[in-house]
């Protein structure tokens, strides 16, 4: 029994990685369009990586809540592939592509125009006004990037992740080669500088997507579920259960992101060096991030496929197989932060120019506060994850906003602001808010019904 048991554990570890790790690695390359945006901002100085930042998490928020309504396919996808109903696998994909069109039309001028909306928000006008610039360009790639989450999620519920590996790697050296070229004006076209960046991601977006669909049509695994045809039928019964997965997962992801996006307004209002600062420790944690949400995305797969497959105590251990492998892997990470924090804001700016003294200083602050809350934002996430697989998104909407708004953020505030610990104690709020969630969502997976 014991033996079986422990048979039974390597092998949905084995399962977990051989889904987890490409998606991850994919996820990892995706995130590294902001990262790479962020990065060369710090070649054009301190106010254009504060003003271009302010635009990249702005943009890189609405399309992951964007993405979180999309990802109800995953669910419905591997649980239909479990139980070998190709057809329904079929109708899910193409009432996700009605979703992707109907949720990335209003959002993308949203970002257009969003420069009111930051002014709303108390942001400085200087540095909204160079905002302006980046977020007029990537408007036009957030189409594109909600509509490749759609066939993505399709893709790695059926089992066949490594493709998006090699498109999302190719298509972020495309990004950082375009970014170049346009930023400082190569090849003889004109410099744009922040402009530049943002017409970099669009083109990025594009190829990607354009590059999916041409696998999708013509990889044989792939083809056979005729994704594409009768695209003009909408199917109201799989829609709608698709907004009845996928309302909660965006909200959800609203309110974390949320988080952040405030914690980011607040930072602006202390002032451009702790924006600066705030950007760099932000980015670097939503970088390490990512892969947990590769790993997030791949438990649901695998949750998922098991409920599918009528297997109760394997989409059980599938879950706690998956909230494990994130929590190790942001614990290694975590270490990393505590241990290098210089080196990793080195990579945004010269830590050797006397004039970026000031952000160098308080970012090196900000990771050691991030490297403490890596594992149990590791373990949120995955337990989200793990839940989502089940289709159940309700409760872990209301537990989020319950960990991340009435804990997190009050935290963060009383600790910040009232207690004068400024962008450090914003982000220990940050961290207890992450701890409480990544606390109860795993309890609440250990005991919901697994139909």
């Amino acid at each position: 029994m014991y033996t079986l048991q422990k048979s039974s554990i390597v092998s949905e570890i084995r399962a977990s990685l051989r889904l987890g790790i490409p998606l991850a690695a994919a996820q990892l390359a995706q995130s590294l369009t902001a990262f790479v945006d962020t990065v060369m901002m710090g070649l054009l100085g301190s106010q254009i990586i504060a003003a271009g930042g302010l635009g990249a998490v702005s943009f890189t928020i609405l399309l992951i809540v964007s993405s979180a309504m999309v990802a109800a396919v995953s669910p419905l996808v591997a649980e239909a592939y479990g139980a070998n109903q190709t057809k329904m696998v079929e109708c899910v994909v193409r009432q996700g592509l009605w979703l992707a069109i109907i949720v990335g039309i209003p959002i993308s001028l949203i970002v257009f125009y969003g420069k009111s909306l930051l002014l709303l928000f108390g942001q400085d006008a200087g540095v909204v006004t160079l905002t302006e610039e980046y977020l007029q360009a990537i408007a036009y790639g957030f189409l594109p990037a909600i509509i490749f989450a759609v066939l993505r999620n399709f893709v790695s519920a059926v089992s066949q992740p490594r493709p998006i590996v090699i498109i999302v790697i190719c298509g972020t050296f495309l990004n950082i080669a375009a970014n170049y070229v346009l930023m400082f004006g190569k090849l003889g076209l004109p410099a744009l500088g922040l402009a530049g960046i943002g017409w970099g991601s669009t083109l990025s977006f594009w190829s990607m997507l354009i590059a999916l669909i041409i696998y999708i049509k013509n990889e044989a695994t792939l083809k056979k579920y005729h994704v594409f045809h009768n695209l003009h039928q909408f199917n109201k019964q799989v829609f709608g259960e698709l907004l009845h997965i996928g309302l909660p997962i965006a909200t959800l992801t609203a309110v974390e992101a949320g988080l952040f996006t405030v914690t980011t307004f607040i930072m602006g209002m202390l002032g451009t060096v702790t924006l600066a600062a705030h950007q760099i420790a932000l980015q670097t944690a939503a970088t390490t991030f990512t892969v947990a949400l590769g790993i997030s995305f791949a438990t649901t797969v695998r949750v998922g496929q098991k409920v599918g497959e009528k297997n109760v105590k394997g989409a059980r251990l599938a879950g706690y197989v998956g909230i494990s492998l994130g929590g190790i892997f942001m614990a290694f990470m975590g270490i990393l932060f505590w241990l290098m924090p210089e080196r990793i804001v080195s990579l945004y700016l010269d830590i050797n120019n006397p004039a970026n003294t000031a952000v160098i200083t308080q970012a090196k602050a900000l990771l050691k506060v991030a490297a403490i809350f890596q594992i149990v934002d590791g373990i949120q996430v995955t337990a989200v994850g793990a839940l989502r697989g089940l289709k159940d998104t309700r409760i872990p909407m209301l537990i989020g906003i319950f960990a991340y708004w009435c804990i997190g953020l009050t935290s963060g505030y009383l600790l910040g602001l009232k207690l004068g610990l400024g962008g450090v104690g914003l982000w220990w709020g940050l961290a207890i808010g992450l701890a409480v969630a990544s606390v109860v969502l795993t309890w609440r997976f250990s005991v919901v019904e697994v139909k």
